[in-house]
């Protein structure tokens, strides 16, 4: 789990990464990871510059992976 500063999390606000990935270079492949994983289990649809934004990000993060689990 990334920590998250206050200031950071408000900046977030519910965008997705098409809008907003984390500031520091180095948690964003966890967070993608995390993104994905969350939309997988609850079988949430991904708009098209959502996935744009995490397949290009995605290619910085060799051998992350993506732990689900599924919803019941």
């Amino acid at each position: 789990m990334i920590a998250v500063s206050a200031k950071s999390n408000r900046s977030k606000s519910d965008q997705d990464p098409s809008k907003w990935m984390p500031p520091a270079e180095g948690d964003r492949c966890t967070y993608i990871a995390q993104w994905v994983a969350v939309k997988t289990r609850w079988g949430l649809s991904v708009d098209p510059s959502e996935e744009d934004a995490l397949a290009e990000n995605a290619t910085r993060c060799a051998n992350v992976q993506v732990k689900i689990q599924l919803a019941r």
